[in-house]
């Protein structure tokens, strides 16, 4: 009973803190919040389309650490390593894209806009630059008080997709979500170093493929990026699904997805139904965008997205200064005290006899 009472908590973790999101939070209080933002990431994408891949990323990773809560926006200090420099976060970008539209935000509606809205919004309008749904956003996140490199724990390029999906699932994600989710590599790059061990003899990859990839990473001392999407790298679509039930795929896990038995119906599924994926894509983006938030009086609204708010002290009165008691001056010393004058008559003795 308890375990059945578990996993009914999981599944129902996800539209809990949807009901405290809502559409238009920023309305009343920023009603230009998204435009600003918008502006912001068009603006980077017109001179670098692969922001819509750096923006995703930032936004799973961060997601699936501690919540949707900015935490990996955070800068290391000398008291703590933050997880932006955890080992799976080194090649994770577009931190600057980040820090101007806060800006513009803050001179715009200064304390209102989170840094992790800001995140979830910008990817949304890096996707939908890039020929992906227009999904709605739900807001209302506040970032978090915590980020610690040790809290880290991501799905690297070498897991197979049981291993994977036990990370997705503790995010109340499912395994159909998972394959929809890792759709997103339709515009993601990868550096040589994370499937080098796939391009000697990998009978799951389509040899002339291995053969191109084998000419780009032959410099031992760079590590180059490839496009995880063959056919259109820079596209939010269904080509990633029909690469790889070609044996075009890059990384292990993306693959797996099409040769393991449990995931290959929604692999074959997505790459016959391109409108059917984008709907889902931006459902599940909407879904994971809900894991972990903050809400409400949680966490803060940063002024800075690197830095947490300094903490106001509370305070405390200090106690009243005794006064001090001056010495005479001696001119007051000096200075005769006048007697009253008298009106010459002489008193009369009142004592009884």
């Amino acid at each position: 009973m308890a375990m059945k009472s578990s996993f009914l908590l999981i599944l129902f973790i996800v539209p809990a803190v949807l009901a405290d999101l809502r559409v238009g939070f920023y309305k009343p209080t920023c009603p230009d919040a998204e435009s600003i933002i918008f502006q912001a990431v068009q603006k980077r994408f017109n001179t670098d389309k692969s922001v819509t891949a750096a923006l995703l990323r930032m936004h799973f990773h961060d997601c699936f650490v501690r919540g949707c809560d900015a935490s990996i926006l955070i800068d290391s200090t000398t008291q703590n390593q933050a997880e932006k420099d955890a080992g799976p976060n080194q090649t994770v970008r577009e931190y600057e894209l980040i820090d101007e539209i806060k800006k513009a935000l803050e001179a715009k509606c200064p304390s209102k806009v989170s840094c992790a809205d800001i995140i979830t919004v910008a990817t949304r309008d890096a996707v939908v630059l890039a020929g992906g749904p227009n999904y709605t956003v739900p807001t209302g996140r506040r970032d978090g008080l915590v980020s610690r490199a040790g809290d880290v724990n991501l799905p690297g390029p070498q897991v197979d997709v049981s291993q994977a999906f036990q990370i997705f699932r503790a995010k109340g994600l499912t395994l159909e979500e998972m394959v929809i989710l890792l759709g997103a590599h339709t515009v993601g790059v990868a550096h040589c170093s994370f499937f080098s061990e796939r391009l000697q003899n990998d009978p799951s990859m389509d040899p002339k493929l291995a053969a191109n990839l084998r000419n780009v990473c032959a410099n031992p001392n760079t590590d180059p990026t490839v496009l995880l999407d063959q056919g259109t790298g820079f596209v939010v679509d269904n080509e990633f699904y029909k690469q790889l039930l070609l044996k075009r795929g890059i990384m292990r896990i993306d693959q797996e997805l099409a040769i393991d038995s449990s995931t290959s119906g929604f692999v074959s599924r997505f790459a016959r139904d391109g409108n059917g994926f984008k709907q889902s894509f931006g459902n599940a983006m909407v879904k994971m965008g809900s894991v972990g938030v903050l809400v409400g009086n949680d966490g803060e609204v940063r002024k800075n997205c690197r830095v947490f708010n300094p903490k106001n002290k509370p305070t405390v009165p200090s106690p009243p200064k005794k006064g001090k008691v001056s010495p005479p001056s001696k001119k007051a010393k000096n200075k005769k005290q006048k007697k009253p004058k008298s009106n010459g008559k002489k008193k009369k003795n009142t004592r009884a006899l």
